[in-house]
């Protein structure tokens, strides 16, 4: 057996034969934060810790940062959110895409700092309480000379998800898959099936079954509106995707960025601009999927 069909079967295996795909929303589309997350500046893929407690994302132009992407905080105080504060472990470069892990020990991001392969890198970095370890360079079994963008660690923390442009895949930015080796990742591969196109594919989450990925697609993401699609498991791998219904996606704007919230399973965070005058959002949904067949 090659090992594509190795993967292929691992996949299988994992979703029980066939995972579902389908999604319903069960409640209004909200903005989470409003005035303190979501504002008129450019903030993209929040992360929540599993207490529910911390909320880390990136803005492309919040001011106060070290560079022009940087990744920002914010605490949970009753009811309410502090004031956002800039991570210490930005650069002036791009740091951008966090991810907590399921059980909130570490976080997941990416940077073009000095010391990796080439273009955006994947990183993760220990959370200690309240602070942040050493930044950890994720080696060249996931990183390549091209750009790696939003790491996702699966629930059970087996697999890492990610994206990348580099030599080989199907067209643009494809999504990319490596599976845990000790303290690291064994050398990542396309995720199996018909997922990758000559799209771009990228900034993909986990669901919270473990197997039901949802992703952003656009023709050419700097050109053209980027929309979600969820995708499941079979046994050739992942198909093409479905579109996410008009409410999550928008007609005019670009809906991107999706994460899991590790505190309500259920609830998908994603980006998106909602309106002519607005910045690009963190925004939130309740999702459900149909049982495991």
């Amino acid at each position: 057996m090659t090992m594509r069909w190795m993967a292929v079967a691992l996949w299988a295996a994992l979703a029980g034969g066939g995972a579902p795909k389908a999604m319903d929303f069960t409640g209004p589309v909200e903005r989470f934060a409003p005035g303190v997350v979501s504002t008129s500046f450019s903030e993209v893929r929040l992360t929540l810790s599993p207490d529910g407690g911390t909320a880390i994302w990136f803005s492309r132009n919040r001011p106060g940062g070290a560079g022009g992407y940087d990744l920002w905080m914010s605490r949970r105080h009753g009811d309410g959110w502090s004031p956002p504060v800039p991570l210490p472990f930005n650069t002036p470069g791009r740091d951008f895409d966090p991810a907590f892990s399921a059980d909130g020990r570490q976080l997941y991001f990416c940077s073009d700092r000095p010391g990796g392969a080439g273009g955006d890198d994947l990183y993760r970095v220990a959370v200690e309480g309240a602070a942040f370890g050493a930044v950890e360079w994720l080696g060249p079994a996931v990183n390549s000379t091209g750009n790696e963008f939003a790491p996702m660690l699966s629930p059970g923390g087996d697999r890492l998800l990610f994206s990348s442009d580099r030599a080989g895949g199907a067209g643009r930015q494809d999504l990319y898959v490596a599976t845990r080796d000790g303290a690291g990742f064994a050398q990542a591969g396309a995720l199996p099936g018909g997922v990758n196109t000559g799209a771009d594919e990228f900034d993909a989450t986990f669901l919270d079954d473990g197997s039901t990925i949802v992703f952003s697609r656009a023709a050419d993401l700097r050109r053209d509106r980027v929309d979600l699609y969820v995708t499941g498991v079979g046994p050739a791998g992942y198909d093409a995707g479905e579109r996410l219904a008009d409410g999550v996606n928008h007609p005019r704007y670009d809906s991107y960025a999706p994460m899991l919230d590790w505190s309500q399973p259920r609830r998908l965070l994603f980006s998106g601009q909602r309106d002519e005058t607005g910045g690009t959002e963190v925004l939130s949904v309740v999702y459900s999927l149909p049982p495991a067949r």
